[in-house]
């Protein structure tokens, strides 16, 4: 496989590799250690299906699936399309609208998602619904050091219900309000505000808008001041990447080291199709599991 960094905070393009093959395990170490260090990876031309995409996933760990109970054909696998079919959106058709970190909601918080290009929209030759994301390794990097100190130890609530009713209120979602069984999976949940990252071992700043409600260990008033000042801060420009999508693109990125969002400037009539995994960080801060990625990265 070949590495190619795009030019910026983060990014890479893996060339050279059939991702619906089984990796052996140092391929697989130099997979983790390019996520590390470029947090999102693109491996382009891929032919792929929900059971070589959901394969694929399940090498990184546990794939989530549906708090509204996943009885598809292909459980963990989620359609992320604009497209409707009698009448009916085909799958989620607003899904991350809006700058966040999937799965920062669960105990077990998110380690990657593996997303998958099948239709992309065009208007007038130009790509549309591209994918952003900001580096938290920098944003970390990139703060006070006195907020560094005084916050080494907090913690932050993370709530599913603060994205869905986001979306609802502010992004004309067709989305139905939340089910009281939806609220009873997923509960508010604490996670530490600076987190070690289990491959690179440097610091990143676990928060963001989308479901970040409270720094624990602050006062009500003063928890909403630092929260709006660390999102507005893990949004500078140069901590910053946008993914221009391409059919059979098939695209990763670390939910510890970035927050993401999509952006929606294409219209209902300009179709955006894609199949989804994402993956739960069950594995990846077990003890020996991310090795083969430090080595590498050791001796890069």
């Amino acid at each position: 496989m070949i590495v190619k960094p795009v030019d910026g905070p983060l990014g890479a393009t893996i060339e050279q590799l059939d991702v619906s093959v089984p990796m052996d395990d140092d391929t697989f170490g130099q997979v983790l250690a390019a996520l590390g260090r470029y947090g999102v990876l693109r491996f382009p031309d891929q032919r792929l299906d929900p059971v070589s995409l959901k394969a694929f996933s399940e090498r990184f760990g546990e794939v989530q699936t549906s708090s509204r109970g996943d009885k598809t054909e292909h459980p963990g696998v989620s359609t992320l399309s604009n497209i409707k079919r009698d009448g009916a959106y085909i799958g989620s058709p607003d899904a991350g609208q809006d700058w966040h970190t999937d799965m920062s909601y669960r105990d077990v918080m998110g380690f990657v998602n593996v997303l998958y290009g099948i239709t992309v929209p065009r208007r007038d030759g130009k790509v549309l619904g591209g994918t952003e994301f900001s580096s938290m390794h920098a944003a970390y990097e990139g703060l006070p050091a006195d907020i560094k100190t005084r916050l080494a130890t907090a913690t932050a609530t993370h709530d599913f219900s603060k994205f869905w009713e986001h979306m609802r209120r502010d992004k004309n979602s067709p989305r139905p309000p939340m089910t009281e069984e939806q609220r009873r999976r997923r509960p508010p949940v604490t996670h530490p505000l600076f987190l070690t990252h289990p491959i690179t071992g440097r610091k990143i700043l676990y928060a963001n808008p989308g479901y970040t409600t409270r720094i624990n260990e602050l006062p009500e008033r003063e928890s909403d001041e630092m929260l709006e000042f660390l999102f507005q801060h893990q949004l500078r420009p140069e901590y910053r990447y946008v993914h221009s999508w391409t059919e059979k693109d098939l695209l990763i990125w670390d939910n510890l080291g970035t927050i993401h969002r999509a952006i929606a400037d294409y219209r209902p009539d300009e179709h955006r199709h894609m199949i989804r995994c994402q993956v739960l960080a069950t594995r990846v801060f077990e003890p020996g599991f991310a090795e083969p990625a430090m080595q590498h990265l050791a001796t890069a």
